[in-house]
């Protein structure tokens, strides 16, 4: 074995990818000194897709103080890639969740700081930009992100609605002669791993609302608003947007940047590795580690580790998942080229204490593992020495 590619995503709460790349890293030096090792950290739209694609590809981080979710002023960042011409945004960073600080309630919070750093992005000569949307505290349906870019939301009387999942209620009226020319020429792609209906049972406000601060009643009032808001852009802009799949990511956000920035919504973990050129780095690799807290039958829709097997079994290079917690579901991923799957894990224990030692149980877990594999002749394991390129 002479190299191996490490492509996580983050075990959310407990470890960042990039810290998991570097433990990896660390227990295969100390090993296995002689095996290479190619981090590529994996994140799928929410908190860390900016460190991830300028870990990856290089570039440089760009602060900005913005609009927080809460109307108050608090300084976010974006990432520009070496091209100088993209940029990556995390709508997190300006509209996340941890932001609110225990304030939770989605009727009142907005994407107006997101627009604001498109807008920046756009002022700085950025011609493509890959946004994100993992993490929101909002559920605006991206109106406040739109007005940041020009557009003006009016109520019957002409005047501005709030730029909140409440004022969705009040809107009659878009009118988007003032959103950002430079929009017309950018490309805007949307890294989103769901796939939700902007409105219903399935949409933004029933499914997301609720991890936001939501009761019963304010979800039927959300979703309502929505469903307003829906028939609105259907009469002004002619412009279906519940029949768009991940309109309702993002608290609608998914749906906000696709009728007013022309955005393309992608599988989040789609566009990172095609971004990194994912499937040059491991066209030699003789293994990949990648990984995210919990598996589970959810982890086929859009997850880290059944993209990374995608493109591993193309070229016939074995994938080890690791992960936090591994449900019962997940034996389904072994039909996406994945070849095992482990927790970190050691004992039952409280799920607080499983992540104050999170770090402590991968590195425990990968030294067994590479243990195993750096000593085929000694621990008597045909399988490897199988050619896995052919």
């Amino acid at each position: 074995m002479k190299k191996i590619v490490v492509a996580p995503d983050s075990f959310k709460g407990s470890m960042t990818s990039r810290e998991i790349c570097d433990i990896v890293e660390g227990v295969v030096k100390e090993e296995a000194p002689q095996i290479a090792v190619v981090k590529v950290p994996i994140a799928d739209g929410g908190e860390g897709t900016v460190d991830a694609f300028l870990t990856s590809a290089g570039g440089k981080k760009v602060f900005v103080e913005v609009t927080g979710p809460c109307f108050e002023r608090t300084r976010a960042f974006y990432g520009i890639l070496p091209d100088e011409k993209t940029a990556v945004i995390e709508m997190a960073a300006a509209s996340g969740l941890p932001l609110v600080r225990g304030k939770k309630d989605p009727s009142v919070t907005t994407t107006y700081g997101t627009g604001e750093l498109i807008k920046n992005a756009l002022e700085r000569g950025c011609s493509r930009i890959i946004i994100g949307i993992g993490g929101s505290a909002t559920n605006d349906g991206g109106i406040g992100m739109a007005a940041a870019l020009g557009v003006k939301f009016l109520d019957e009387r002409g005047n501005d609605v709030e730029l909140t999942g409440r004022g969705l209620e009040r809107l009659h009226k878009i009118d988007t002669r003032g959103l950002d020319p430079r929009l017309k020429e950018a490309e805007v792609i949307v890294a989103c791993d769901v796939d939700n209906p902007l409105h219903g049972p399935e949409g933004a406000a029933y499914v997301y609302a609720p991890q936001k601060g939501a009761d019963e009643e304010m979800v039927r009032y959300l979703d309502s608003n929505l469903k307003h808001y829906s028939d609105v852009l259907k009469n002004h802009l002619d412009f279906d947007v519940q029949s768009v799949k991940g309109a309702g990511a993002a608290g609608g956000l998914g749906a906000g940047l696709v009728a007013f920035a022309g955005g393309k919504l992608k599988p989040g973990i789609d566009v990172i590795l095609e971004a990194v050129r994912f499937e040059e780095i491991i066209s030699d690799a003789d293994l990949i580690i990648t990984g995210e807290g919990r598996i589970d039958g959810q982890s086929l829709r859009g997850k880290a580790p059944v993209g990374v097997a995608k493109r591993a079994a193309k070229k016939g290079i074995p994938v080890l998942v690791l992960a936090g917690d591994v449900d019962d579901s997940a034996e389904k991923l072994y039909e996406y080229g994945i070849t095992s799957i482990l927790s970190i894990n050691r004992s039952i224990i409280p799920l607080d204490r499983a992540i104050a030692r999170s770090k402590d149980s991968l590195k425990h877990t990968v030294r067994a593992v590479i243990r195993l594999l750096a000593n085929p002749t000694q621990n008597r394991i045909p399988l490897l020495k199988r050619n896995y390129h052919g």
